[in-house]
């Protein structure tokens, strides 16, 4: 397992990118991401020292992300790591008694590679991703906001 990023959940991606900007110096963003078969507005963020920020706004009312930004709970959601094989990953993770929150799905934000999530025995949220390699693109200024 490679790490990725921190997700976050956020109510607005303008809002998000701009706390997020001013809290660690996030000068930089990758495209946003719309994904409708996830229910999700993704966009990653890099800071000065190397880390890699998701900022996670629900598309729609039944949003995987709704009732965590509704309850003010597991806001700060996940941790994600690149695999290069999710069966494999997803057997030894279930075999340390993570259990999954759901199927695996193709995310846009990685071309359509598959992301699934799990949930460990201390409660905290894993996020693996079926996309050895990958490395977030990101844009020569900030984007317009949201």
């Amino acid at each position: 397992m490679k790490f990725d990023h921190v997700g976050i959940v956020v109510a607005s991606m303008a809002a998000g990118r701009d706390h997020l900007s001013a809290l660690f110096g996030i000068g930089r963003w990758s495209e946003e991401f719309a994904d409708t078969g996830i229910g999700v507005n993704v966009q990653f963020g890099r800071d000065p020292s190397g880390i890699c920020y998701e900022i996670v706004a629900p598309l729609r009312e039944d949003s995987p992300v709704t009732r965590a930004l509704n309850a003010r709970d597991r806001i700060l959601n996940h941790v994600a790591y690149l695999v290069p094989d999710l069966e494999a990953e997803a057997a030894r993770v279930r075999e340390i008694r993570c259990m999954p929150a759901g199927p695996a799905m193709p995310a846009v934000a990685y071309g359509g590679r598959r992301v699934q999530f799990f949930v460990s025995p201390l409660y905290f949220i894993i996020e693996l991703i079926e996309a050895p390699g990958h490395a977030h693109r990101y844009l020569d200024a900030p984007t317009a906001a949201s």
